[in-house]
């Protein structure tokens, strides 16, 4: 059985971005997986609910890639969140349409990861600050999955774009073929981490 999987892509300065620019370069072409640009989708930010609800429905892993903005995610992907995953669809007593679905956070940071530790600069770790939207997957009956973490883009040559790019297409072609054991991801922080052991 071959996943689907729908990448919702949440970058307002997509152009200025090399990590994000190599990382999408990389998605593999395959009728399963399904690259939605919302910035270029909606300039004006009108979000066509439906049509949203209507991808999330047609596939079973759900993927939001963006680039950490101040311990968050960018301003339309917010909004995307906020009016898409509607009460008595996504979430309520009657709310159960992305049930079961799985969510994985594929993001970018400037800052190396040892800065987002309790002794760092950024006093969280990733997994903490990225808690409220872990909470939202529960909320909504998704499992989620542990982040795919790229750090410290503000200091990369050439050579680490390429290598997190194939990562990310490894991580994929992996994702669209496997069926996943949830309880051994939960001991890794990032799914980084536990892809290693592959």
């Amino acid at each position: 059985m071959q996943n689907k999987i729908l990448i919702i892509f949440a970058h307002p300065l997509f152009e200025k971005s090399n990590a994000h620019k190599a990382l999408v370069s990389a998605i593999p072409d395959s009728a399963n997986i399904t690259f939605h640009d919302l910035y270029q989708e909606y300039p004006e930010f009108d979000i066509d609910i439906k049509r949203e609800q209507e991808l999330l429905n047609n596939h079973n892993i759900i993927i939001w890639q963006h680039p950490m903005y101040w311990y968050s995610c960018p301003p339309l992907l917010k909004q995307w969140i906020d009016i898409v995953l509607e009460h008595g669809w996504a979430y309520g007593k009657e709310g159960f349409a992305l049930k079961g679905k799985l969510l994985l956070q594929a993001i970018t940071t400037g800052g190396r990861k040892e800065s987002y530790s309790a002794s760092g600069r950024n006093m969280f770790t990733i997994p903490q600050l990225l808690e409220p939207f872990s909470q939202t997957a529960r909320v909504c009956n998704m499992i989620y999955l542990p982040p795919f973490v790229v750090h410290g883009t503000h200091f990369m040559e050439n050579e680490d774009y390429e290598a997190n790019s194939k990562l990310y297409a490894r991580v994929l072609r992996y994702l669209e073929s496997h069926q996943l054991n949830v309880a051994e991801m939960a001991n890794y922080p990032y799914f980084n981490d536990w892809f290693q052991t592959k």
